[in-house]
């Protein structure tokens, strides 16, 4: 018999994303979620500190969509550096231009993650370092002109066609990609197991 929708959503993670990839993530986690649109709008100010940023992005993001009994999941990442942040880029002349700033270089992908539930809430952040090939200018506009850049911090999507562009990962890939896949499964642990537990035979 199938339980009703309520009892369903009720033991699900509540992630307060539409991204594709995090979806994706938490799927081969086989961690049950529903996702949706977070109410929150970001602001970057000019010379905030990038781990603190993102952190509060996630706590809002969280908190937007967050219910009474639920457990709720918010994530931001962005990417950083020489202390600047490298966020969506608007167009294919900023999406040209980080990918040459990016080039040869090695760079820090930022996410922060809140974990938000009854009785708790936990803020964290995880460090990736991606170290970008020695880009050519066919490799940017190349890039540029598949379009893939649209939407992703940095300029690039390490799990697609942006992987061509990436010489080194240090870290954790699937935070790159979108969710700090193990420090989320480490606080599932301690804050929500039995999240975890339905995925056992």
């Amino acid at each position: 018999m199938t339980a009703p929708a309520a009892t369903v959503f009720a033991s699900a993670l509540r992630l307060a994303s539409t991204s594709p990839q995090r979806r994706w993530i938490l799927e081969q986690l086989r961690i049950p979620f529903e996702a949706v649109a977070p109410a929150y709008e970001e602001h970057d100010p000019p010379g905030a500190d990038p781990a603190a940023l993102v952190r509060d992005h996630a706590v809002g993001k969280a908190r937007s969509v967050h219910e009474e009994g639920r457990v709720t999941l918010g994530v931001d990442t962005t990417v950083q550096l020489d202390g600047r942040v490298y966020g969506k880029p608007g167009d294919e002349v900023e999406a040209a231009r980080m990918l040459r700033q990016l080039s040869g270089r090695t760079h820090t992908v930022l996410s922060g993650l809140c974990l938000l539930g009854p009785g708790f809430e936990v803020v964290h952040h995880e460090l990736t370092d991606v170290t970008f090939r020695l880009l050519t200018r066919l490799d940017v506009d190349g890039y540029v002109g598949s379009r893939e850049w649209e939407g992703r911090a940095g300029g690039y999507a390490i799990q697609g066609l942006g992987g061509r562009l990436v010489a080194r990962v240090e870290g954790d890939y699937l935070n790159v990609v979108g969710l700090p896949a193990a420090l989320l499964v480490d606080l599932l642990e301690r804050h929500a197991p039995e999240l975890l537990a339905q995925t056992l035979p």
